[in-house]
């Protein structure tokens, strides 16, 4: 599978992100010949153990989240931060848990926008909203490098990749700028080369970064 990077939007100081953001960072793209091919969706679903007893909740992870990719439609993936598991599924666990009532959604999160090739790259921009909901809470963007699936020997590549897109997006002022933070893959018992699990690992951290970007501007606020 071809080596992905997953960057959010980080905010200047007391700066918020919003759909002017997005459409800049979408703008952008096309200005570097990067051509629309389609729209593309990710879901993450956050889960909280759905316990009778209040004693039964310790011995159930806190930290439970579950994420549909696009590339793997009939996978569900599993991780529990806390443990550093992830777990691969076929989708139709998700019925059975429902079934179970082990856990009940916390809450739902989509990963929705367009996707561009621009030579050997894929790139997927998108926003981050509820379900149910318009209320724009993140800005992601995959970069997919598609002749590697070596993490060690695409990571140069990658590297000047995305210092060049940085620079062309500089150039429009936005008060922000995107980060890529990679996580430890061999606490999660990943290796090398490439897989899903590696990426849903990567959009669990994400929303780690956007959840505590938005408490700390909550707590500038009050």
């Amino acid at each position: 599978m071809p080596l992905k990077w997953v960057l959010h939007w980080q905010p200047n100081a007391g700066s918020t992100v919003n759909s002017q953001i997005l459409s800049e960072v979408s703008q952008c793209v096309e200005s570097i010949n990067g051509v629309k091919e389609g729209r593309w969706r990710a879901t993450l679903t956050f889960y909280k153990p759905h316990t009778r007893e209040p004693t039964q909740a310790s011995e159930f992870p806190r930290d439970f989240l579950g994420i549909s990719l696009p590339e793997q439609p009939s996978k569900y993936y599993l991780i529990i931060r806390g443990q550093r598991i992830v777990l691969e599924a076929d989708s139709s666990i998700q019925t059975l848990m429902e079934k179970l009532q082990s856990y009940k959604t916390r809450v739902a999160l989509y990963f929705d926008g367009f996707q561009y090739q621009l030579g050997d790259f894929q790139l997927r921009v998108g926003k981050v909203v509820p379900t149910h909901s318009e209320n724009l809470r993140g800005i992601v963007m995959e970069v997919e490098y598609l002749p590697i699936s070596s993490m060690e020997k695409g990571r140069q590549v990658m590297e000047e990749f995305v210092d060049i897109w940085q620079e062309a997006l500089s150039k429009r002022s936005l008060p922000g700028h995107f980060v890529h933070i990679e996580p430890n893959f061999a606490d999660y018992g990943l290796a090398d080369s490439y897989t899903s699990q590696h990426s849903a690992v990567q959009y669990a951290t994400v929303m780690a970064q956007l959840i505590a970007t938005v408490q700390a501007v909550q707590s500038m606020r009050n």
